[in-house]
C-alpha cells in the first residue's frame, strides 16, 4: 500500500482534519481495515472499481461517496488496480459544507454522491490535495451550530464526561444536544464519547512505549476494568487488544 495524508489548507483546519490518499500494490487483494472515529469521512474513487463495506458496497470508478459515522470497522479490498483519495471532516464540521444533509441518513453507510456536489474527478491522476482545498473552501459556510465547539471539548477530556455533563457544561439539555449530534454526526452524544475514549485507548494500547497492563490503560481512559475495555476493542475493530 502507498499512504499519503496531508493537512488542509489554514482556512480548513478547524473543519477538515485531513486529506489522504491510498493506492494498492500487487495482483493481490489487500485488506484495509477502517476503526470508528466519530467523524464522517468523503472517498474519491480515483482507480477501477473498489469494494468496500466488508464486500457490501462497490464504489464505482470517478465517482464520490459519503462515509456516514461507524460505530464498528468497516474493511476495503484494495490491489494495484486501486487508487482512493479521501476527506476527514473534524467532528460536527460536515454541515459547513454541506447544510443541506442530515449525517443520521447514512450513518454506517457509504452511499454515491451527486457530481454535482463532488469534487471534479474528470481529470483522475491529476487531482490532489491541492484541488480539494480549492473545492472546500469555495464550499465553505460559517457555521450556524456550536457543534463542533461541542465535539472538540469531548476530545480534550478523552471522552470521559457523561452526557449530562456534556450539556451542563455547553448551557444545554440532553435531548437538544442528541438532536444536534443526530443532525451534524449522525451518532447520539454517548456514542461519541464512547468512541472518542476507546481512540484514546487504542492509540496506548497500539504505542504502549510505557508497558502498562490492559487493566491500568483500562482505568488511566474512564473504564470499569480491563474486560469493559476488551469489549469495546472488539466491537469497534473486531479484534482483540492483543491482536493490535
Amino acid at each position: 500500500m502507498i499512504f499519503k495524508q496531508a493537512k488542509p489548507h489554514h482556512a480548513l483546519a478547524a473543519y477538515i482534519d485531513s486529506f489522504w490518499s491510498i493506492a494498492g500494490a500487487g495482483t493481490e487483494l489487500h485488506t484495509e481495515r477502517i476503526f470508528p472515529d466519530g467523524s464522517p469521512g468523503m472517498v474519491l474513487n480515483l482507480g477501477e472499481k473498489c469494494t468496500t463495506d466488508n464486500g457490501l458496497v462497490t464504489m464505482q470508478p470517478g465517482s464520490t461517496y459519503l462515509v456516514g459515522a461507524m460505530t464498528s470497522y468497516k474493511e476495503t479490498y484494495l490491489n494495484e488496480k486501486h487508487h482512493l483519495m479521501g476527506v476527514c471532516f473534524k467532528p460536527g464540521a460536515f454541515s459547513q459544507f454541506y447544510d443541506h444533509l442530515s449525517l443520521a441518513a447514512i450513518t454506517e453507510q457509504t452511499v454515491e454522491l451527486e457530481k454535482t456536489l463532488a469534487p471534479d474527478t474528470s481529470k483522475m491522476q491529476e487531482l490532489s490535495f491541492a484541488e480539494l482545498n480549492t473545492f472546500f473552501i469555495k464550499r465553505f459556510k460559517a457555521p450556524d451550530s456550536n457543534l463542533s465547539t461541542i465535539a472538540q471539548s469531548v476530545k480534550t477530556i478523552k471522552g470521559q464526561i457523561t452526557v449530562d455533563a456534556l450539556a451542563k457544561q455547553h448551557h444545554t439539555t440532553p435531548r437538544q444536544l442528541e438532536r444536534s449530534f443526530h443532525k451534524h454526526i449522525g451518532i447520539t452524544p454517548k456514542e461519541f464519547i464512547n468512541i472518542t475514549r476507546f481512540q484514546q485507548a487504542f492509540s496506548e494500547i497500539t504505542h504502549n512505549k510505557k508497558h502498562k497492563s490492559l487493566f491500568n490503560i483500562a482505568i488511566e481512559h474512564g473504564y470499569y476494568d480491563h474486560a469493559h475495555l476488551t469489549n469495546d476493542v472488539k466491537r469497534y475493530t473486531g479484534l482483540p487488544p492483543s491482536a493490535l
